[in-house]
């Protein structure tokens, strides 16, 4: 057997060469080095290991067959949290070395690194927690290579405890000791701490005075108590409460102004949350998984938890415990308890110690806090299941920084600054799309603040330098102003839905032309109206908007979307005119109905829609008696959950086959209307609508393969968070043979914006 190096010249196995190699992806902060220590150990190799602003560089001499094997290994068995991207090598000449060696972080490149995400913690760490002999016992930061945190303490690279957050801690004699050593999992993990040198826990009470005794022991008596607690986590604070008690959660509802957005749920095991949702292996798995995010599931009729945590919900939003703080509680308070984001309403997770203590007073009884800097505030991520696999809601903790890898590579830097709701910004290069976390809504200072900062915090962490801006089309938009004030950037707009589906086809890998769905609440349209209902011909560099749901005003402009009822007065105006039938929307809103219908009429203050999701606006309030939304999407939300899944039908709707093509919304209503007053339920009506929207964008989409010969859909949007409608229609589509693209990397609503415009502004800019 003779090794090929460089697959040009053939070596003799047993003869001695050296190669310097390259490895390039999540490698630093996961135990790579002491990997690649252990792994010339068992192959007899001779040389070194270090980390760089590129990854980890390896010199390693030995006889040619180990050296093979050796570098095959580089790949085949890298550590549990590590993601080999890339791995190069080149021959050098046999210096006779002895012996094999960790060496210092070089820093004179520019940053190529890729920075892993936080982590939960190992079954190493929590037996370690758990064993009354262990050193660690009880200890709240216990991590190691292979768990813990990483992106929200980590400054700058090469990854080095000195570039976190953790440089003030000098470890003691034996976590140096643990550190140096090849044979310990703690080798090389930059966050080694234990009770003797690393960050200690506190509580405290409302008034920010510490509390003596046992802080997770009281902090657990207190929950159980029914006492509001702040708990500060890796990317921010929470807000912690009894999940079975209701004037617990009440209280926080109301102090935290929060009224009818569910909490997310925080229990110890599996055993605990299958008490609470129904679990499938595809959820257990998510559930368990290293990244632990919140996962949206079935309710259980039996499920004890007060009402007020998700109100009218039949699902709950579920987590196990992340860090070694969250198991000490978790088991302490013996029951599912609230852990929701530390925030008032619409601002951003608070992390800052000072700000957490001033802001959070009015709505918390104490603080359970460590002296561990928080670098970057980041919020839990949400994901739901559609056909057993990940849609990511909200993607942040976890999942952040790791980039969404493309297939056409970018050759100038770019910035893209998102959406307005749900924002996230993208920087790209090279090969790779760095989404950020979940940053908000950009409609405050400290959100906005999150926004500018998280950019600059990217940009050096990654080495990006953009040269080009993309921006939504929204001349308000918090982002595009930012994005149009960068004078120093080449600007390209990019309209709202064109974005969605070239996510989407990031997502998938896919470089079109599809026929892309873009169904959301609003988004800019080129022709100056406010799209949402959205039939195009798409690729990566440009779109033809080839079909959209008939517009319909929106009385009140932006007030519609807060106010449902207005869209009623829109559809049922539409259709009935000044016949409209004696609904129970018109008995509520009599004083205001003709007001809004004059509106609606005339033009004022009531721009034209072909938003999907104000659709389903007024519908909900119709049906569901949802005049008024407290977060966005509820109406739609409260119309999903109405559905009888056992009803089949769906109502009948035109679409008329012009160019573009028009979807007729109005006829959904009129059907709906004349059920209701016909007295069929609630749940059957709720399906019809359903199954009938998604018959007719399937009819929509057959018409325009016979136009354009494409046979691969993409779905992207708001809307497609609602998996009734999802699961209709991609069932539909796949009996017609249609190949479906759905998202499973990045979110479906605005939060994979900016994935999208990064890239459309890449092509149009000859960037790829």
């Amino acid at each position: 057997m003779r090794w090929r190096a460089g697959c040009d010249v053939l070596i003799d196995p047993e003869v001695t060469v050296r190669m310097r190699i390259r490895v390039e992806g999540v490698v630093q902060g996961v135990g790579f080095r002491p990997f690649v220590y252990g792994l010339a150990g068992e192959y007899g190799l001779a040389g070194f290991v270090g980390n760089d602003a590129r990854g980890v560089f390896v010199e390693a001499e030995g006889a040619a067959r180990a050296l093979s094997e050796f570098a095959a290994d580089l790949a085949r068995r890298p550590p549990p949290l590590a993601v080999v991207e890339r791995i190069t090598s080149e021959r050098a000449d046999p210096t006779g070395e002895r012996g094999f060696r960790i060496v210092g972080s070089g820093t004179e490149a520019a940053a190529e690194t890729l920075v892993a995400p936080d982590t939960a913690t190992c079954a190493d760490c929590l037996a370690e927690i758990a064993d009354p002999s262990a050193r660690r016992h009880r200890y709240a930061f216990t991590n190691c290579t292979n768990c813990g945190p990483r992106f929200t303490i980590v400054q700058d690279v090469p990854y080095d405890r000195g570039r976190t957050t953790m440089a003030a801690f000098a470890m003691c004699e034996q976590c140096a000791r643990e550190y140096g050593d090849p044979e310990d999992r703690r080798f090389h993990a930059q966050p080694v701490c234990c009770p003797a040198c690393g960050p200690v826990l506190r509580l405290l009470d409302g008034k920010g005075t510490a509390v003596s005794g046992d802080p997770v022991t009281t902090a657990a008596r207190w929950l159980r108590d029914g006492r509001v607690l702040a708990v500060k986590g890796l990317g921010g604070y929470h807000l912690a409460v009894r999940a079975d008690l209701q004037r617990a959660v009440a209280a926080l509802r109301s102090r935290k102004h929060r009224e009818d957005k569910p909490f997310a749920v925080m229990v110890p095991d599996l055993e605990a949350a299958r008490a609470l949702v129904r679990l499938g292996p595809a959820a257990e798995r998510v559930l368990t998984g290293v990244r632990r995010p919140i996962v949206l599931l079935p309710r259980r009729l039996d499920a004890r938890v007060a009402d007020a945590v998700a109100p009218g919900a039949h699902e709950l939003g579920v987590m196990l415990p992340y860090t070694p703080l969250h198991h000490l509680l978790a088991a302490k308070v013996g029951r599912p308890f609230v852990l929701t984001s530390g925030n008032l309403s619409d601002e951003p997770i608070v992390y800052r110690d000072e700000d957490a203590l001033e802001r959070l007073a009015p709505v918390t009884d104490g603080f359970l806090v460590h002296d561990r800097p928080i670098q970057v505030r980041t919020d839990d991520s949400v994901v739901r299941l559609f056909r057993d696999r990940e849609m990511p809601i909200r993607r942040a903790r976890g999942y952040v920084p790791s980039p969404v890898t493309v297939k056409w590579p970018f050759s100038r830097p770019v910035l893209a600054c998102g959406a307005e709701l749900k924002n996230t910004f993208c920087v790209a290069k090279g090969s790779r799309a760095f989404l950020s976390h979940h940053i908000g809504d950009l409609k405050n200072y400290a959100t906005l603040r999150s926004f500018t900062e998280g950019i600059g915090h990217f940009c050096r962490l990654f080495a990006v330098q953009p040269q080009v801006v993309a921006h939504d089309l929204h001349p308000e938009y918090l982002s595009t102003k930012y994005a149009l004030e960068r004078q120093d950037l080449e600007p390209v707009g990019v309209q709202h839905h064109h974005a969605h589906i070239a996510s989407c086809l990031a997502d998938n890998g896919v470089t079109g032309p599809v026929i892309g769905v873009a169904f959301d609440g609003l988004g800019y349209g080129t022709d100056g109206t406010l799209w949402g209902g959205e039939l195009l011909i798409a690729d990566l560099a440009e779109f033809e908007r080839a079909g959209h749901l008939e517009p319909v005003p929106m009385p009140g402009g932006a007030a519609a979307v807060r106010e449902p009822w207005r869209m009623a007065v829109a559809y049922l105006d539409a259709v009935y005119g000044d016949a409209v039938p004696d609904l129970a929307v018109v008995r509520r809103q009599r004083e205001r109905w003709a007001a809004m219908v004059s509106l609606a009429r005339t033009g004022t203050n009531a721009p034209r829609t072909s938003s999907a999701g104000r659709l389903f606006d007024a519908v909900a309030s119709i049906l569901c008696g949802r005049d008024v939304v407290r977060y966005e999407g509820q109406a739609a939300i409260e119309l999903e959950r109405r559905v009888d899944r056992h009803e089949t039908g769906g109502y009948a709707v035109t679409v008329r086959e012009d160019s573009p093509l028009l979807i007729t919304g109005g006829d959904l209503v009129q059907a709906a209307v004349k059920d209701l007053a016909n007295g069929v339920g609630h749940g059957r009506i709720a399906a019809r609508f359903h199954n009938g929207l998604a018959r007719a964008v399937l009819q929509a989409v057959c018409v325009l393969r016979d136009r354009t010969g494409l046979k691969t859909v993409a779905l992207s949007g708001g809307v497609f968070q609602n998996m009734v409608f999802l699961d209709r229609l991609v069932s539909g589509l796949e009996r017609a043979d249609f190949r479906v693209l759905v998202h499973s990397r990045v979110p479906p609503n605005d939060g994979g914006i900016s994935l999208g415009q990064a890239i459309i502004a890449a092509t149009r800019t000859g960037t790829r």
